[in-house]
Order: C-alpha cells, then sequence, then structure tokens
C-alpha cells in the first residue's frame, strides 16, 4: 500500500476500517484490555474473558496478531508454552479502547435508563 495515500476511515474502501473494526471488535477490545495487564497464556486468557469460544479467541488473537497489536511467543518446551503479550502497537490500541470500555461502564445506567425511556414512548 502507498503510505503516501490519505486515509479516512468515512471513506468504503479505506483500510483503516477494517483495522478498526479489528480493535473495536467485542472480542478484540476484551482481548486488548486484558493483555493490557499482563502476558497471558491461551487458557488463562480465555478464564479471564468470560464467554469467549476457543476458536474465537484463536481467530481473535490471530488476527490482533496478524495487525501488529499482540505478539505470540511459542516455546519449544514439553508442554508447548504459548504466552501472548501486546506490542508498543498493540499497548496504545489497547489503552484506546480500554478508555472507551471504562467509559461505557460508567455511564451504562444512564444508557440503560434512555432505552426504558425510549421504549416507554414506543409502546405508549
Amino acid at each position: 500500500m502507498d503510505v503516501s495515500v490519505k486515509l479516512d476511515v468515512n471513506q468504503q474502501m479505506c483500510p483503516s476500517r477494517l483495522i478498526l473494526e479489528h480493535v473495536t471488535s467485542r472480542w478484540g477490545v476484551l482481548v486488548l484490555a486484558a493483555l493490557l495487564e499482563r502476558s497471558y497464556r491461551f487458557s488463562e486468557l480465555r478464564r479471564e474473558i468470560g464467554g469467549v469460544s476457543e476458536k474465537m479467541l484463536a481467530q481473535t488473537l490471530q488476527t490482533l496478531e496478524r495487525d501488529g497489536f499482540v505478539h505470540r511467543d511459542a516455546r519449544p518446551v514439553i508442554p508447548p508454552r504459548v504466552d501472548y503479550t501486546l506490542t508498543a502497537l498493540g499497548q496504545e490500541a489497547a489503552e484506546q479502547v480500554w478508555a472507551l470500555a471504562r467509559w461505557t461502564e460508567r455511564r451504562a445506567e444512564e444508557v440503560l435508563k434512555a432505552r426504558e425511556v425510549y421504549d416507554e414512548a414506543r409502546t405508549s
């Protein structure tokens, strides 16, 4: 890709859209947030992130690794040991999405109340 091209996330074919999708996906946010704390082995990370299937976690980690956000360290020991950590780029992305996740936690009550008001107005 020619890096001199102006990227604009609002443009349909902009590659930044796919990157945004990866870091803001349901599991992408939670993986990045967990890895902000420390490195994890696969099974530890799966336990840390409630509700994620093995398949979805593997896909998410692979996508984030491909994008340069996650480093996969596979050690040739018995039994095999694989650790996942954030790269510098991943650290930066994780801080951004984690701030949004924390904001949603702080504002959840207001959002739930707004939903109630909206639903009540629709059913009246």
